[in-house]
């Protein structure tokens, strides 16, 4: 069975390798350009998806990986994510059990190791859709366009929105469910192996390639497009169908159907099996997941809440553009394009509107093209670009469910094959054209190493928190969750005064930014701003109720107030929403000891035990000063006491040092 192509390298001013050495070289670039980030450390989305997951313990029963979320919650809760990939769990938890504990640096190799494979993988992938499907009488698969494959190989290699990916642990998801997608495309493409008929396929293939991509969607959900595309491959490759005739026949309900392409070599059947399996894999991954859609919030997907279909449909389309230009030109790139990073299009006269029309001009443009032109060949490879660009992109759409993002990196890594695919046959056209090849060659070199060198700046950046919320406050000024990142950081680093100062620019930029409001409060309450302290707990507890941390730091507030009533009744509100609370039981039996002292002193003054176990109590919470106020007491009431008396002589001591710490 000969798939021929026309050759694309023929006009290609570019490097031919033998295989082997297209390969080694796909990898070793792809490797220098993430090879910065193996020593990162946790960062972002990883202490939710690895450090603070129980999933990944020894203790945590493996059958729980199936029943859980990407997080680690059941799929059953109403907080989960429904994000539902065991896999990959499955690996973090290997990574954790072999390196004794959670230590980044083998998380990071793994990563890194798999983009180096995926890089090479590309190569045999790009051979099959930019050459086409060809076997020799053994059966062995022939490279007809080894030029542009290896080009098309090191585009996606060196792409910097690969960076969240790579360099971010959680991207492991992505990549993984990469490496299952193109094993199942090749396992696909092994099915038509050359045989003495030039007829038949193999059915074993097939199904081998079905179960690749239930393994690729039990890695991330968007694995189980490739069915859809191995489908569309069979058709325009093997059967060579003509998409536009067979439109024009089904319109006019010719009975010659079979002259077109669709009952061919047996198409038919085949798109049956990859449609039967990929509905049978949903309807288990449903019944897995449950029938309750993920709940998430306008602040995480803005446009999805809005009202209005139109503005619906208009910021979907701007995002689309948006990534398109990421695609395009990667040099803005950030952790987090939500939380008003974005505003909305509200109305036809906001100028953004025209990268929706440059968006549709382009893709219009390229549809019909892939449709309409007599170039068998140019049709092929067109709908083959188009349909690795968009389909695997399908599931981050907003069409069929809302998703908890604006814009996510992530979710163009496979997307960008299509990309590597229509800017690869782009470049054979000018070479075509071009009478100095070498010069057009020069140019896309230079966009390899620029990409390179940006790889590996980005990468640095994913390094540690610090730079990475850092990186972001240049490209997603308006982002208030980039600000409260950058606060939280700074927070945990000792620096409350910096820290106040993004809080505050987070709550301005998001009013309704109750994390945010949380954090502030709990600085300003450390800092004795009680006033404000409670403002602000208080409207963040009005905005989201059953937000129990904020319930219990208002309680702390209003007990540092001397309001012990409302105190208590905060701290029961905060358990109330969550059963599991330790923190909040220990405050309020600080509470209720603090408040029985003060009424039983109130009964009797003179009691010099009440007074000296009052002291220890607010030794113990590191009130120094009323703590040396009732030591005092107790011992003009009993001079003897000797608990009390030790007791008073090491604060004493404790306050010395801090005196002398503050002179210095």
């Amino acid at each position: 069975m000969a798939q021929t192509e026309p050759n694309l390298d023929h006009d290609v001013s570019w490097f031919l390798l033998p295989s082997y050495w297209a390969k080694m070289v796909v990898a070793l670039i792809s490797f220098l350009c993430f090879a910065n980030s193996y020593d990162g450390d946790f960062v972002f989305d990883d202490s939710e998806a690895i450090i603070n997951n129980k999933d990944l313990r020894a203790e945590t029963p493996l059958g729980d990986l199936w029943h859980h979320d990407f997080w680690g919650s059941k799929l059953s809760s109403n907080t989960s994510h429904k994000s539902y990939r065991p896999l990959t769990v499955l690996t973090f938890r290997i990574n954790y059990l072999f390196a004794g504990g959670f230590y980044p640096v083998g998380f990071h190799v793994i990563n890194i190791i798999l983009h180096c494979t995926i890089s090479v993988l590309m190569v045999d992938v790009f051979s099959i859709l930019l050459g086409g499907l060809q076997f020799t009488n053994k059966g062995r698969r022939l490279n007809l366009a080894p030029k542009t494959s290896l080009l098309a190989a090191l585009l996606f290699a060196v792409h910097p929105v690969h960076t969240e990916c790579v360099a971010g642990i959680v991207g492991r998801a992505d990549l993984l469910c990469a490496l299952f997608f193109l094993l199942s495309f090749l396992g696909y493409c092994k099915a038509f192996r050359e045989n003495k008929e030039g007829h038949n396929f193999s059915i074993f293939w097939v199904l081998v390639s079905v179960i690749l991509g239930a393994v690729a969607m039990l890695c991330k959900e968007q694995g189980i497009t490739i069915l859809g595309l191995n489908a569309v491959f069979d058709a325009l490759v093997i059967n060579k169908l003509n998409v536009l005739e067979l439109i024009q026949k089904l319109l006019h309900k010719d009975k010659s159907l079979e002259n077109a392409g669709l009952l061919r070599k047996g198409l038919l059947f085949r798109i049956t099996l990859l449609m039967s399996g990929g509905a049978s894999i949903l309807y288990i991954r449903w019944r897995i997941m449950g029938t309750g859609p993920p709940a998430f919030t306008e602040v995480d997907n803005p446009a999805s809440f809005a009202d209005s279909l139109f503005v619906r449909a208009i910021n979907y389309n701007y995002y689309y553009s948006l990534n398109a230009w990421l695609l395009l030109c990667p040099w803005w790139l950030c952790f987090d394009w939500s939380m008003g990073c974005i505003p909305l299009i509200k109305s036809v006269s906001d100028w953004r509107i025209i990268a929706l029309a440059a968006l549709w001009f382009c893709l219009i443009g390229l549809i019909c093209q892939a449709l309409c032109s007599e170039d068998s060949h140019k049709r092929r490879i067109l709908t083959l670009g188009l349909g690795f660009l968009i389909i695997p992109f399908l599931p981050a759409s907003n069409l069929f469910f809302r998703v908890g993002f604006v814009i996510a990196e992530r979710v163009i890594y496979l997307p960008s094959i299509g990309y590597c695919i229509l800017f690869t046959y782009g470049f054979s056209l000018l070479s075509r054209q071009a009478k100095k090849k070498k010069i057009l060659a020069v140019a896309v070199l230079g966009i390899l190493l620029i990409n390179v060198m940006r790889c590996a700046l980005r990468s640095s950046q994913w390094r540690s928190e610090e730079q990475l919320f850092r990186s972001a406050l240049s490209v997603c000024p308006l982002n208030a969750k980039v600000h409260y990142n950058v606060g939280k950081n700074l927070a945990d680093k000792g620096n409350q005064s910096a820290a106040i100062k993004y809080y505050r620019e987070a709550v301005r930029l998001n009013p309704k930014y109750v994390h945010a409001m949380n954090n502030l409060g709990n600085i300003l309450k450390e800092r004795n701003e009680l006033q404000e302290a409670e403002e602000l707990l208080s409207l963040a507890v009005q905005i989201q109720p059953d937000f129990a941390a904020a319930w219990m730091n208002l309680g702390i507030v209003q007990n540092s107030l001397r309001r012990f009533e409302e105190a208590e009744q905060s701290y029961w509100t905060a358990i109330k929403h969550r059963k599991k609370y330790p923190d909040c039981y220990y405050n309020l039996g600080r509470l209720e000891s603090e408040a029985l002292f003060l009424k039983a002193i109130k009964a009797n003054p003179n009691a010099a035990s009440y007074h000296g176990n009052l002291a220890v109590l607010y030794h113990r919470w590191g009130n120094l000063d009323l703590a040396k106020k009732h030591y005092e007491v107790s011992l003009k009431l009993d001079p003897t006491a000797p608990g009390t008396k030790e007791n008073y002589n090491l604060l004493r001591r404790k306050l010395e040092q801090l005196q002398k710490k503050g002179g210095a």
